[in-house]
């Protein structure tokens, strides 16, 4: 299996015999793109795990969102970051060929984590959802409540200037 991040205005989808871009208002939006379906038997083959898929897209892009197509807080996500120059890898969960269930639990596991970090919530996710899930700088920011946090509170810019996805 070979995951290839790309950062073009318009990317497609290679998945078997169809394709597909992903579009967000009038702008395209980068998503993956595998050029053939991930399988389970191709992952086992080269023993690359869900976590070093994740890890993988994370740590090679300054910003990746980890979405699902028809979730609204994950275009609200993806259209904060557009709105302050920022270009993201955006990873459409649903429109993998195969493999997202395990992405998704590693994404979960990932938001207990943090969950159990702070000193909010006590360390349960209940009711969360795991995506979106916002890496910058090849590290696990959070979703849209952290995101948002981030943004209000300014520190949003000076960590995405650090990740260098943004120059200004």
């Amino acid at each position: 299996m070979q995951v290839v991040a790309k950062k073009l205005p318009a990317v497609t989808v290679a998945m078997g015999s169809s394709s597909s871009s992903v579009v967000a208002g009038a702008m395209e939006v980068p998503e993956i793109t595998t050029a053939s379906p991930i399988t389970t038997a191709d992952r086992h083959q080269k023993s690359t795990s869900p976590y070093e898929v994740v890890r993988e897209v994370a740590g090679s892009n300054a910003v990746v969102v980890f979405s699902m197509s028809g979730c609204c807080m994950c275009t609200v996500v993806k259209r904060l970051l557009f709105g302050l120059g920022v270009g993201p890898t955006i990873v459409e969960l649903d429109h993998l060929a195969s493999g997202a269930p395990d992405i998704q639990a590693v994404l979960f596991h990932l938001l207990q984590e943090s969950s159990s970090s702070s000193s909010e919530g006590g360390g349960v996710a209940v009711g969360r959802q795991p995506v979106p899930a916002v890496f910058v700088g090849g590290k696990y920011l959070g979703g849209i409540e952290t995101l948002m946090a981030c943004h209000i509170n300014g520190s949003l810019v000076p960590l995405l200037k650090d990740a260098g996805a943004l120059w200004l």
